[in-house]
């Protein structure tokens, strides 16, 4: 039965629900239940559609063999199962398959698994007990989470992941945080139908596109400031330059630009310089491509986290079993290797721009936007630092999918590694605000001292505004680490105001 707690919550609360039907969820609803600000409500026809798919399973699993219910799995596929020894079967291949290891995982990660899972088991291909679904939810609306392990996909399935999930379920793995669902008898019919999916692989890789997508946009409010702080060209944006060359992502970025610093669709040519370096003026053509990147990886997660991807495919409507390997990340693995190698560019570019702050021929100040001490070094070393944290990235962008594993006796002879795809990802997040944070920091000062001020009715001047509300205004030789921290913190407010960019 569902929990009243879900089901019957005041209209106040259901209105910041996110529904689950299999069907509908998005990066932003899994994000928003990962971070405990909306609360999962499974829909009724859902839940129906659940219920018919786990008597069809129990029906087909007692006439057939089913791998998972009736068989072993893995090598032990051809392994058959004892009817007296179903209800065993399943807590055991949960208990083998529990094997996570490494850090335990932080709530977020975890909580975004359990909401991709419920959702994807409301699709109705997986054949479990509809009270599964519901502890799930239940788990997420209280805030308690089970203890898992980062390490233990190859990205054909969280099966170490979900299997320790299984046994908290079953009541013999921890939980973390008050308000776990009670025990929950898992057998045969429920033990793979859980484990089979990659939902963990999909929670990980929603958080990480929710916060980098927002922080290509961030990105673009800061190179608006180091434009203004160098009287840079506003060519590289006119409309005509990307009506002959109409890439979808590039023409917006230009768009954007146009409106963050007030540009003209045609701009008059630059009194001094004839074009920027790269930095400015290839940003329509580096961005625009980051930002389809994260569209393609977008369309990628909607259709998983949606999806019936379970081996054996349980359809209630034919009363069959579908073997299959729906289960194999390939099209996530090089969704999320194409988005970091994208991003990477465009934290080069963030680079290259902070360089250009540097130098006195575009900026009218001393090197390194130093004070008027002798030999003063200003802001030098957040090249060194940026170019550390870029460094990093840079390892994070290697294509995870180039790994290959044969495992189970060479019966599973390819893995994805979408998986480790969607760890980099993550793990890129922090090193990617940390470079962008070190241009911030010098594109304030910049502006700062050539006493520039943005029109605060443009957005450019808005990200001034409060950007000079934070960061210290002291100019003398000190350390910076506190200012790039603070800047890289900004970014999210930035990012708020790119998205309040529109035409």
């Amino acid at each position: 039965m569902m929990s009243s707690r879900i089901m019957d919550a005041p209209e106040s609360i259901r209105s910041a629900a996110v529904v689950l039907d299999g069907g509908g969820l998005g990066v932003e609803g899994v994000v928003r239940l990962a971070d405990g600000v909306a609360r999962p409500v499974p829909a009724a026809d859902a839940l129906r559609r659940a219920e018919e798919s786990w008597n069809a399973a129990r029906q087909i699993a007692a006439t057939g063999r089913v791998y998972g219910r009736s068989t072993g799995v893995g090598a032990n596929r051809n392994e058959d199962v004892p009817t007296e020894a179903a209800a065993g079967h399943g807590l055991r291949l949960l208990r083998s398959h529990a094997g996570a290891i490494g850090e335990e995982l932080p709530a977020r990660q975890v909580r975004a698994m359990l909401a991709v899972r419920a959702n994807q088991l409301l699709a109705g291909g997986a054949g479990l007990r509809p009270r599964v679904i519901t502890a799930l939810c239940e788990a997420l609306e209280t805030g308690a989470y089970p203890v898992v392990n980062e390490f233990g996909s190859v990205g054909t399935g969280d099966i170490a992941a979900l299997a320790q999930v299984g046994l908290a379920l079953a009541g013999e793995h921890a939980w973390r945080g008050a308000g776990a669902p009670e025990p929950q008898p898992l057998d045969n019919n429920d033990a793979l139908a859980l484990i089979s999916s990659n939902a963990l692989t999909l929670g990980q890789s929603a958080l990480a596109l929710h916060e980098l997508s927002g922080l290509i946009g961030a990105t673009q409010v800061v190179a608006a400031l180091s434009l203004l702080a160098v009287d840079g060209s506003h060519e590289a944006y006119a409309a005509p330059v990307h009506a002959a060359r109409p890439h979808r992502g590039s023409a917006e970025v230009a768009r954007r630009m146009r409106e963050l610093i007030g540009a003209a669709d045609r701009p008059t040519p630059p009194l001094g310089r004839i074009q920027d370096p790269y930095g400015f003026r290839c940003l329509p053509q580096i961005h625009g491509p980051a930002h389809d990147a994260a569209d393609a990886l977008e369309q990628v997660l909607t259709v998983e986290i949606n999806a019936a991807a379970e081996n054996p495919l349980i359809a209630p409507e034919d009363l069959a079993a579908y073997h299959h390997g729906g289960f194999y990340q390939a099209q996530l693995a090089l969704a999320l290797d194409h988005f970091r190698l994208a991003l990477t560019q465009v934290a080069r570019l963030s680079t290259s721009r902070l360089s250009t702050l540097n130098e006195p021929a575009y900026t009218r100040l001393r090197p390194f936007l130093a004070d008027h001490e002798p030999a003063s070094s200003g802001v030098m070393i957040l090249e060194y630092a940026a170019g550390a944290a870029l460094g990093d990235l840079r390892a994070f962008s290697a294509p995870a999918s180039l790994g290959h594993a044969v495992l189970s006796r060479g019966v599973e002879e390819q893995a994805s590694f979408a998986s480790l795809a969607a760890r980099q990802t993550l793990r890129a997040c922090g090193a990617y605000r940390l470079v962008v944070g070190c241009e911030l920091v010098a594109a304030v000062r910049a502006l700062r001292q050539r006493d520039l001020r943005p029109d605060p009715g443009l957005a450019a001047g808005q990200a001034f505004a409060l950007a000079e509300s934070v960061l210290d205004d002291d100019q003398a030789d000190r350390p910076l680490t506190d200012d790039v921290t603070a800047a890289a913190h900004l970014l999210d407010r930035f990012t708020d105001i790119w998205r309040g960019s529109t035409a």
